[in-house]
């Protein structure tokens, strides 16, 4: 079974960054991120409120949008 408990924002784009995505632009507290998966553009929203946990909902909402597979996001 996935853990989507306890991910901060930095473990969110650590993994974005490994594949290939790159912070597009800030609005308030939400860091928009572009890149590439699977030849399709994808947008990903990621919220940050320091050191808090990511909700799981909202988590789940992140790997929809980025197109990368659960298991990659899980076995790292």
């Amino acid at each position: 079974m996935h853990n989507f408990f306890n991910w901060t924002f930095n473990d969110v784009v650590q993994v974005l960054k490994e594949n290939n995505f790159r912070l597009n632009y800030t609005n308030a507290s939400h860091y928009y991120y572009v890149g590439y998966y699977g030849g399709i553009l994808k947008n990903v929203c990621v919220p940050y409120h320091g050191t808090k946990s990511i909700k799981p909902r909202t988590l789940k909402g992140v790997i929809l949008q980025s197109g990368i597979p659960k298991e990659k996001w899980f076995n790292r």
